[in-house]
């Protein structure tokens, strides 16, 4: 009997270990771990920043940056419940999360036209990049929140500009708007935040960095710098631009008097004065300001607020009032005049100890030298005026009289207006001058001259005239050497030219001539002393024909 064959027996090894092919989803599974936790950790909490509209906003694109840091982007912008704003949904990075408290503020930065070139604060990249959410951190500390309200125009003052707010009053603005900047020595250090308009004046709220700031004291002057400044006065053409930023936008600047030493800063918020330019705001840099008033009774056309007064040529102070009234003065009759109220400082040109010449016993001596207030033209380009100081030889004397604190100072013309005057006067002169009779009248004389001297009477008239005055000659020459026969003729050239002044006459009344005719007049006057001539020869003759001794002894005392 054969034995039953042995089935085989399977031989099971039980392997315990890891299997290299599970790496791959192990690797994936971590990879998209770490993904989502970098998402988890770029991506910060998402807030809402309320706007008045989606201007400059773009979802999925606007970021929002700090100092040029991109820290978030806009994911959603939708309309509010009320449609009167819209609500923009940011996802912030997980490094502003620190950032986002009460006092973040957010607005647009975008390029804004209406304040000149205030809108362009943010830089050029808007132009060219587009609009971003800018941001400026709260400080440390504060709660922390997650819904905002966008502001509509880039807040000024900002957590990484430190200064300080002051406000300035003034009765108009001129050019200046918001965004306007803010120049101590030429410096940029500040900008107008804001305006506001009352009944009476606009008060303007401006911001000075740190530290300029320091520099502000209770002496500061600030003035309005805006546009171009063209001068035309005695230095010749002057021409100054602040910037070109100012000469768009508007600008304010500010100095403290050259006197004022360290003065400590003010405290921020003081108002102050602004002045409408520098050279009325330099009133305030000098202590001692004394007033005075002039009167003119001409024309003061040039000269208006803010002009100079000269003292020989050296600046002393500044006109402060032009204005038409009637004249209080009592030897003036109440006449309406120019008031002209103007201040001297003379600290801009005395020495300390002369200073005081300028006012009380000091002024009233320079008055009796004839020291007078005249109104100079000082261009002749642009007819601007300006006051001057000066002694005026011959000045009629003055009464001294008192307008409040103000002295009225004796006033004079000006030369060039004393010679307009008198060139208006000889033009009316010579307005009233008959040139056209005139003309005519010489015309008629120069005719009848024309026709005196083509009249063939008076030509025979004039020609025995010459005969006989050639025998009168011959009849002098004779009488040298031979008396007798000369004595003789005397009656007869009497005659002569006695018919020959008659014949002129007649030819002179013939040729027509009136009687107003200058020439009949010298003529008449001419033959008058013909006729005189030979009646004298006619007497002579008949006195030597009685006395003829007379040629030796002369005439008899008694005889006629």
């Amino acid at each position: 009997m054969t034995e039953p064959a042995h089935e085989p027996v399977a031989d099971v090894r039980h392997h315990i270990g890891f299997s290299w092919i599970w790496l791959l989803p192990l690797c994936a599974l971590g990879l998209v771990a770490y993904l989502f936790y970098g998402l988890a950790e770029e991506h910060g909490p998402t807030i809402s920043i309320t706007f008045e509209s989606a201007d400059g906003l773009v979802a999925q694109q606007t970021q929002v940056r700090y100092k040029a840091v991109t820290l978030g982007v806009v994911e959603g912008i939708e309309l509010s419940d009320d449609l009167s704003h819209v609500v923009a949904k940011v996802r912030m990075s997980q490094q502003a999360k620190k950032l986002l408290n009460e006092k973040t503020r957010f607005w647009v930065a975008r390029p804004r036209f209406t304040g000149g070139l205030s809108g362009l604060q943010t830089g050029l990249e808007t132009l060219v990049s587009g609009a971003y959410v800018a941001m400026d951190p709260g400080p440390t500390g504060s709660p922390s929140r997650t819904s905002f309200t966008g502001l509509e125009k880039p807040p000024s003052m900002r957590r990484d500009q430190p200064g300080s707010v002051y406000f300035l009053r003034a009765k108009s603005i001129g050019g200046i708007g918001e965004g306007a900047p803010l120049y101590y020595r030429d410096v940029n250090v500040g900008e107008v935040l804001s305006y506001e308009l009352s009944e009476k004046e606009v008060q303007l709220r401006v911001f000075v960095q740190a530290p300029y700031d320091q520099q502000v004291t209770s002496e500061t002057r600030f003035w309005n710098s805006s546009g171009v400044s063209i001068d035309t006065g005695a230095d010749g053409l002057h021409i100054e631009v602040q910037s070109i930023k100012s000469l768009l936008a508007g600008g304010i600047a500010f100095r403290n008097p050259p006197h004022s030493g360290k003065l400590a800063k003010v405290a921020s918020e003081t108002t102050f004065q602004l002045y409408p330019s520098e050279s009325q705001a330099e009133i305030g840099f000098y202590t001692r300001t004394l007033p005075y008033v002039s009167y003119f009774l001409s024309s003061v056309r040039g000269l208006a607020k803010g002009s100079e007064v000269h003292m020989f040529g050296k600046p002393l102070g500044t006109v402060t009032d032009v204005a038409l009234v009637r004249d209080p003065r009592p030897d003036h009759g109440g006449h309406l005049a120019v008031r002209v109220a103007y201040v001297l400082q003379p600290e801009r040109a005395l020495r300390e100890a002369d200073q005081a010449a300028l006012e009380g016993d000091g002024m009233r001596a320079l008055l009796r030298d004839n020291l007078r207030v005249v109104l100079r033209t000082s261009s002749l380009l642009t007819g601007q005026k300006e006051l001057s100081l000066e002694y005026v030889p011959g000045a009629r004397p003055m009464s001294q009289t008192q307008e409040g604190d103000a002295w009225v100072l004796p006033s004079e013309t000006d030369d060039l207006q004393d010679i307009g005057s008198t060139l208006a006067q000889i033009a009316n002169k010579l307005n009233r001058i008959p040139f056209e009779e005139m003309g005519e009248n010489a015309n008629n004389i120069l005719a009848s001259v024309q026709q005196a001297t083509a009249s063939p009477k008076l030509t025979h008239a004039l020609a025995s005239l010459d005969n006989t005055l050639q025998e009168a000659g011959a009849l002098a020459r004779q009488a040298r050497t031979d008396l007798g026969p000369a004595l003789a003729r005397l009656p007869s050239i009497s005659e002569k030219l006695e018919k020959a002044v008659d014949g002129a006459n007649q030819a002179l009344g013939q040729g027509g001539y009136g009687s107003d005719s200058s020439v009949q007049r010298q003529l008449e006057r001419t033959m008058s002393q013909v006729a005189d001539a030979a009646r004298s020869i006619r007497l002579l003759a008949d006195y030597l024909n009685r006395h003829p001794e007379a040629l030796v002894s002369g005439r008899r005392e008694n005889e006629p």
